[in-house]
Order: C-alpha cells, then sequence, then structure tokens
C-alpha cells in the first residue's frame, strides 16, 4: 500500500498522556493541537467512528477516530482498512489532533491524522480491567514476566514505578554523598585476585595476556587504595558477581554502592547510615516508613544496635562467648545443622546467626562486633578481644549493609590474609586471597578510615513492598529458555483444531501445542468470538466442548 511500517524519520510531540490527563480541564486553550506518539492498546470500532486507547511513557489516554475526518475526500481506504484492518493492539503510532471530553466525561484526542511509526509484529497479551480497576487476564506467570520484562512493562505499567523508586534510592543516595564532598569513582570489574568479601568468583580468560581474571565480588579494595591515595571520601555504584547460589533474595550479579570516607569509624558510619537511608525513604514514599507484606516497616533513626553474640544470646539462650569452637560446633550438630571441620569459631557463630537470628530481626537493626575470622578486613575491637569493628544492618530478616572500621596495619593485615589461607586449606572456598598489591597499598599509609557497602537490591525490595529480588531487577538471570518450536498447521489440526481457527489462535498468542494445552479453554471460547469478528471469520462458532477437546 506504500506505507513505511518503520519509518526513519522524527516524529516530533508536543505533550504527553499524563500532561493531558492532568492539565487539560484547567487551561483547555493549551490542548487544540496536540502531537502525541505512543502504543495502541485497545480498540472500540463503531462502523465510521471509533475510540482507541494510547499508552505512552507516562500513562494512557483515549483516541477518538471519526472516518470523514481522516478521509475528507472519496478515498476511505486510510480508515477503513488501514485502521480498521491492518492495525493492531501493540502497534506504535503518532496522532495529531485536539484535546476534548466526551460526553461520559472522558478526556480524549480527537485525532485529525495518524502515522504508523512501528507495526509490531507479535500480539500483545490481553489485559483486562473492570470498572472497579481489577485485573483479569493479566501477564502474570513470573516465569514470562522476568524472561519478557519489556512485555511486562508494556501491559502493566505498574511494574515501571518499582523501578522509578529504584532509581529514585541511587540518586538521593549520590546527591548526599555528593553534598558532602566524596567523590563518585569507577574501579576494575576484571581482577586479577577476587577480594573484599567471603565469596566465591565467576572466572574468566584474557587471551591477548594469556591470564585468568576475575569477575569483582566487592568494589572495597580498589576504594581503599584511593583513599591511600589522598581521596577523604570515595564511592562507587557497581556491580558485583558471586558464583552462587539463586532465590528469592539472590541473583548472581547484583548492585551495590560502597563508600570509604578517611578519619571516621563504624560508629560515625551508624549515624551516617540512619541518616541517607531515612532520606531515601522520604525521597522514595514520602515518608520514613514502608509497608512490607504486613509489617510496618520505619527507617527514622535512630536504629537499635545488638551485638552479634548478644543476638544469639536473645534468640536461642546460647552463650557463644563462653564455649571453644568444638562445643559450639556440637551444639550446632544438635540442633541439626550443616556444619563442618573446615568452619571456625567465627564462621560457625556466623552460621547460627543466620539459622537462628536473623529472621526474628524486623527493624532496622545494627548487629555490631563481628567475630575476628569472619572479618579479615576489619579493625580489631578496642574493648572486646576476639572481635572487630563491623556491624551489619538488617531489616526484616535481611542483611542490607555491612560497614566497618577499616583495618589500615599493613602487618596484621597480612596476617589476616594468611589466616584466611588456612581456612582456604580447611577446604572454605569462600576464604580470601592474598593480594600483595594491596599490602603495598597499606605499607605507604591508608588514614583511619570506614567503609560500608549498601544493597541496592534489597533495600529496592523493602521500599516497593517485593519479597522477591526478580522483582527490583530489569532483567534477572534465569535458567536457560527451553526453545519451543512455533505449531504447524498439521499439529494444530492433530489437536482437534479446524483448520479455519489455526489463525484466530495464532493471534491470540496460542503459538505452540504446549501453550494450547495449558491454556484455559473458557478463556479461549470468549477471545475467539471476538477474534472471529476482528478476521472476519465466516465459520459458525464452536461450541465450548468442542473447544475443551482442543486442550485436553
Amino acid at each position: 500500500m506504500g506505507i513505511e511500517p518503520y519509518p526513519a524519520e522524527e516524529f516530533v510531540v508536543n505533550v504527553t498522556a499524563a500532561d493531558i490527563t492532568k492539565n487539560y480541564e484547567n487551561n483547555k486553550i493549551d490542548y487544540k493541537d496536540v502531537t502525541i506518539a505512543g502504543r495502541l492498546m485497545g480498540f472500540r470500532i463503531m462502523g465510521s467512528a471509533a475510540f482507541a486507547e494510547m499508552q505512552d511513557s507516562t500513562g494512557r489516554i483515549q483516541l477518538y477516530f471519526r472516518r470523514d475526518d481522516l478521509c475528507p475526500g472519496e478515498d476511505k481506504t486510510l480508515y477503513n482498512t488501514v485502521f480498521k484492518k491492518l492495525l493492531d493492539i501493540g502497534d506504535i503510532i503518532g496522532v495529531h489532533g485536539f484535546v476534548f471530553t466526551t460526553q461520559t466525561g472522558e478526556i480524549s484526542i480527537h485525532v485529525k491524522e495518524f502515522k504508523i511509526l512501528n507495526k509490531s509484529l507479535r500480539p500483545l497479551p490481553v489485559v483486562k480491567r473492570d470498572e472497579d480497576g481489577k485485573i483479569h487476564d493479566g501477564f502474570t506467570d513470573p516465569e514470562l514476566r522476568y524472561r519478557q520484562r519489556y512485555v511486562d512493562l508494556i501491559v502493566n505499567p505498574e511494574v515501571r514505578d518499582i523501578f522509578i523508586k529504584r532509581a529514585r534510592i541511587i540518586t538521593t543516595m549520590r546527591s548526599y554523598f555528593d553534598s558532602r564532598g566524596w567523590l563518585e569513582v569507577e574501579t576494575p570489574v576484571l581482577q586479577t585476585i577476587h577480594g573484599g568479601a567471603a565469596a566465591r568468583p565467576f572466572e574468566t580468560h584474557h587471551n591477548a595476556l594469556d591470564t585468568d581474571l576475575f569477575l569483582r565480588i566487592a568494589t572495597e579494595l580498589h576504594l581503599k587504595r584511593l583513599i591511600v591515595g589522598g581521596f577523604e571520601g570515595v564511592y562507587e555504584f557497581g556491580k558485583l558477581f558471586r558464583n552462587e547460589g539463586m532465590d528469592r533474595t539472590h541473583n548472581p550479579e547484583f548492585t551495590t554502592v560502597e563508600l570509604y570516607v578517611a578519619y571516621k569509624d563504624y560508629l560515625w558510619m551508624m549515624r551516617m547510615t540512619e541518616q541517607v537511608l531515612e532520606q531515601v525513604a522520604i525521597a522514595v514514599n514520602g515518608t520514613t516508613k514502608a509497608m512490607f507484606g504486613d509489617v510496618e516497616l520505619d527507617f527514622a533513626g535512630p536504629y537499635q544496635r545488638l551485638s552479634i553474640t548478644d543476638a544469639i544470646h536473645q534468640y536461642t539462650g546460647l552463650n557463644v562467648d563462653a564455649l571453644d569452637e568444638s562445643a559450639i560446633r556440637d551444639q550446632c550438630r544438635a540442633w541439626g545443622m550443616d556444619v563442618n571441620e573446615s568452619m571456625g569459631k567465627g564462621k560457625l557463630i556466623d552460621e547460627i546467626f543466620g539459622e537462628k537470628v536473623e529472621e526474628f530481626i524486623i527493624q532496622p537493626t545494627f548487629i555490631t562486633d563481628h567475630p575476628v575470622e569472619m572479618s579479615p578486613l576489619t579493625k580489631k575491637h578496642r574493648e572486646k578481644p576476639g572481635m572487630v569493628e563491623r556491624f551489619e544492618l538488617f531489616v526484616n530478616g535481611r542483611e542490607i549493609a555491612n560497614a566497618y572500621s577499616e583495618l589500615n596495619d599493613p602487618i596484621e593485615q597480612r596476617e589476616r590474609f594468611e589466616d584466611q589461607l588456612k581456612l582456604k586449606e580447611r577446604g572454605d572456598d569462600e576464604a580470601m586471597e592474598m593480594d600483595e598489591d594491596f599490602l603495598r597499598s597499606l605499607e605507604y599509609g591508608m588514614p583511619p578510615t570506614s567503609g560500608i557497602g549498601i544493597g541496592i537490591d534489597r533495600l529496592t525490595m523493602l521500599l516497593t513492598n517485593n519479597s522477591s529480588i526478580q522483582e527490583v531487577l530489569f532483567f534477572p538471570h534465569m535458567r536457560p529458555e527451553k526453545k519451543q518450536e512455533m505449531a504447524k498447521e498439521a499439529d494444530y489440526v492433530a489437536a482437534n483444531v479446524p483448520a479455519v481457527w489455526i489463525p484466530a489462535l495464532q493471534k491470540m498468542n496460542i503459538l505452540t501445542i504446549e501453550q494450547l494445552k495449558a491454556a484455559n479453554p473458557n478463556k479461549i471460547f470468549n477471545d475467539l468470538g471476538g477474534m472471529r469478528k476482528k478476521l472476519k471469520i465466516d465459520e459458525k462458532m464452536p461450541g465450548l466442548e468442542d473447544v475443551k477437546t482442543w486442550v485436553e
């Protein structure tokens, strides 16, 4: 027909759906000549006139099409053929017209001209909303939503709010850090030695250098090098990679912010953390409080402070301070915990806390003063032998931040690395490696420093009321997708589908026999009626009992 379905030229818009909805009633004269672009999300065709719903990045608005306005001459092809027969839900168009209010009181755009900007080849899932706003036949399968986030964002626009809030968390933190003169930096993702945390790394190989490399598990050691170099405060929002399990709170690739400030300690860092998270909560939700399921969390400081050994004693009755490694291991086994001889006393204490205590820490709480064995980069506690000056911030049973008074004694740091190597020899595959260059940097002198890492993904989960990390990642890692061959006509026929109804099923996005067998026959039956009319299928509708035989 001579219509380019994927035009190259710019399409200039002068308004958005949200702008019209918000401001039209108060200033109608400014909306007499509007140009807007977006995706078609629904049609109601009534002969020579039609209504459609358009969605842009800000929301939805109704469009009104009138045949004689679009086709003032004798040729009515643009309306009768292009609009009514060739446009589909999911197509992206640009329209020019004026805003008005319908007899039912709905703000709409009277379209004088339209232009196809992109022809969609795959049908979108049809999500129906009733008069009360309740969703029916929604695109809700998590497997599909996470794999096809682009579809999820189109048909479930409320999902966008999660990621808008996620961005707001980051910008609020960045503004707080920048206002105090701390510098945002970037450090290497590919590293010759993995360090800065207890975790298994991903390994790769650099061909030109013939060198094995690791994807970083933390940004800590490089950021501390910058403190040695003379910066008083540095921070980095960065991706970290840990070759470990996946569950509702763990993804192998995740985002943190790490901050290091010279001449501070972990007590100062607790106060700073309270301040920044209070500001973040207000920026995201307008209040320091956030609902997570049935629990109301409050990010207003000050937060409770509880040492890890006191927390264990409070929730289990076990006084780990009075027990040696063997006695603690025996108690773990008595509880049925999976422990082994490679775990030192510190690791066992950490396991007990994770298994028996952390689920009970609901409101923001600093768990302080951890065992030295579990904190090889942290200064020894100034008052408690065997402990270090460290805190983890727990909220709703999950750790969202980890902070230290940083160890800056190069001699002791070397001894700590050597202790880690001994743990590795005992079978601890999360123990740290010796990093000679980092030790060399400390030998030049690092001022007293406090550092913190905050998990952006978990913080976003808490502030957006999401219990799964996949909900707050645009593209979470998934198991490899099983490739399904699109069904051929003979496959449908073998499943009892008459050939005349195959195009309708394909238009309804039932493209494999697996999808057909998993579909609801009542939904297929109901949708067939509309598709029969749209495709002008001149065949009597099949009965519901007939449709049920297709999916059996």
